[in-house]
């Protein structure tokens, strides 16, 4: 901590591991969309009708566009965390107008409405998923004073638990 108390502790792995988890779920929405979509309600979304239910390469690249944009809003969250008073309450703010773009874009695309309306309903469950995900993660790794997890190596058990009495200055070591 600095000498005026203001740095914010935050777990990092506990932080990006979250993020990480949180962009397979972003992929996966996508994946799973498209699957209703394409297969279920038979709306060429993403791909040419010929494609399958899946789509083609272009379902795949807008599942990894998910997970790219859980990771980049994994980062956003961690720099707030450190930085922002009340970040999670900026996080809210701006995932959820980044979401509404997400979900506004496709009807900018020259496409039929259902298909824009499909890409739409992804995008929203998407970004609703990334935004909740993230924010129960924000409130787990952001530290509190006084509630510090200990170092790793105490917690995995390879450092015995040693507390400052055992250092003191006025005794000596036989």
């Amino acid at each position: 901590m600095s000498e005026f108390g203001s740095e914010r502790p935050v777990d990092a792995v506990r932080l990006w591991s979250g993020g990480l988890a949180t962009a397979v779920v972003a992929a996966l929405v996508v994946l799973v969309g498209t699957l209703i979509i394409r297969g279920v309600l038979g709306i060429p979304v993403l791909a040419p009708e010929e494609a399958g239910y899946l789509g083609d390469t272009g379902t795949v690249a807008y599942a990894l566009m998910a997970a790219a944009a859980a990771l980049l809003a994994t980062g956003l969250l961690h720099v707030l965390l450190l930085t922002a008073p009340r970040p999670r309450a900026f996080f809210g703010w701006m995932m959820g107008l980044m979401t509404a773009v997400a979900a506004v874009t496709p009807f900018t695309q020259g496409a039929e409405l259902a298909s824009q309306i499909a890409t739409a309903v992804v995008n929203l469950v998407a970004g609703v998923a990334i935004a909740t995900l993230l924010g129960g993660v924000a409130g787990t790794a952001a530290v509190r004073s006084g509630n510090r997890p200990p170092p790793v190596l105490r917690q995995e058990g390879i450092l015995p638990d040693v507390d400052g009495s055992d250092y003191r200055r006025d005794r000596r070591r036989p």
